[in-house]
């Protein structure tokens, strides 16, 4: 699979990339159909689909609970300080006013 993709890539950028013509053109389409409609080609395509379904609802669970994980991460990392506990003493950001005064050089 992975060769096959390659080589559609490969023919896509040539088409894209050449100035080989029309001509050229409808034969590189020619073959694309001719492959894409290839009785092997649909059945691996629906065996690729028909795992993709099975298997999206185990994905859709991992998903969920590694976005549950990084959601509860987050909000104990801010609950625990406020913000500004958490700069540097010195950091302009705590300071009042953080610009220079008087004229700059």
């Amino acid at each position: 699979m992975r060769k096959l993709t390659i080589l559609i890539a490969g023919a896509v950028g040539y088409v894209l990339g050449t100035r080989a013509g029309r001509e050229r053109y409808e034969q590189i389409k020619g073959l694309a159909n001719k492959v894409k409609d290839d009785p092997r080609v649909q059945e691996k395509a629906h065996q690729a689909a028909d795992l993709a379904k099975e298997k999206a609802p185990v994905v859709k669970d991992k998903v969920q609970d590694a976005a549950s994980a990084a959601s509860a991460k987050v909000k104990d990392a801010t609950s625990d300080d406020s913000l500004e506990d958490q700069l540097h003493p010195d950091s302009t950001t705590r300071q009042d006013d953080p610009y220079p005064k008087g004229d700059l050089p």
